[in-house]
């Protein structure tokens, strides 16, 4: 295993610079100007160039680049132009806010999407299942940041069941984990409904398949109940394409927090990243974009590896 995750690792190094290339160029070629908006009213061409100067703009675009470059090889993503502090520091207070919201959304999607599956599949063409196949294309539809305004204006503005952003409340001085676990229901409910419908239709398909195979019927033969039949060999063995979609969720997850944090204003990567672009911060901005691609690089090994682990007859070796 440890020979297939450095071959792993190994490989994924051109496409991390790929990605920095690509992601490098576009910046840079987007409308605006950062040293415009830094310096605002006091903009001034002797200072303008003076700030170029110093945050190193005024080099050519590839020399920009192999600096940067140089840099992030070293561990150090730069500082932030408008906050001033290095990017490293910055991703490290947002990261955790975005993993916690990421995850428990995914833990609970996951979990009634087995669920709702199941029973869509064990029901077919039943009211239930034309019902929940509605529901799922509804949710699937709506865009993220439209959910969380709608959760938003009725479970807090109508409602006041829940705060409407933040982390904790402010006001608190000594904030505990039900103050944070009540400021994170309204973002968690919402990426958790817009990622459920997705999850929840694959679920069908693989256990709709999963039913109509041999070992299924044999174990039905021989008087097993009808829930030992369903959990000991239809669900498990339908919950494998569930850890596949898991990794390959991972960067759909990311992008559905930057808005959702946005709308629930979440100090998390996606709120970093989103006033990030409207001050053309490219060190925040670059080092976000790596460090989600290396996230999602990661998660992608992590599938593989959850995949061997539950299904004996796949190994890492086969996989590579």
């Amino acid at each position: 295993m440890l020979s297939y995750i450095v071959r792993r690792i190994l490989q994924a190094i051109p496409s991390l610079i790929g990605i920095s290339i690509i992601t490098f160029i576009l910046l840079h070629i987007v409308p605006g100007n950062p040293v415009r908006i830094l310096l605002g009213q006091h903009y001034t061409p002797q200072r303008a160039a003076a700030l170029a100067q110093s945050l190193g703009l005024n080099k050519p675009l590839y020399m920009q680049y192999l600096i940067w470059l140089w840099n992030i090889l070293h561990g150090n993503l730069g500082y932030s132009y408008n906050y001033t502090e290095p990017v490293t520091y910055l991703i490290g207070h947002a990261l955790p806010n975005t993993l916690s919201l990421v995850l428990i959304a995914t833990i609970f999607a996951q979990l009634f999407a087995m669920l709702i599956g199941t029973v869509q599949a064990y029901f077919e063409n039943s009211i239930a299942d034309h019902i929940i196949t509605v529901l799922n294309y509804f949710f699937y539809s709506m865009p993220s940041f439209w959910l969380g305004i709608l959760m938003v204006m009725f479970f807090s503005i109508q409602l006041h069941w829940f705060p409407s952003g933040g982390v904790v409340n402010p006001q608190d001085p000594n904030p505990g984990f039900w103050d944070w676990l009540h400021h994170l229901v309204l973002p968690a409910a919402t990426l958790t409904l817009v990622t459920l419908a997705g999850y929840s239709r694959y679920m069908r398909s693989s256990v709709r398949e999963t039913l109509l195979m041999d070992y299924v019927r044999t174990a039905r033969a021989k008087g097993l109940r009808e829930s030992q039949v369903l959990w000991r060999h239809v669900l498990r063995n339908s919950i494998l394409p569930q850890i596949t979609l898991f990794g390959l969720s991972f960067p759909a997850l990311f992008a559905g927090a930057l808005f959702i944090e946005e709308i629930f204003n979440y100090p998390g990567m996606g709120l970093l990243y989103w006033n990030a672009v409207g001050t053309l911060d490219y060190p925040v901005l670059l080092g976000v974009t790596m460090f989600l691609g290396a996230l999602t690089i990661i998660g992608n090994l992590l599938a593989d590896i959850l995949y061997s682990l539950v299904d004996p007859r796949i190994s890492l070796e086969s996989m590579s």
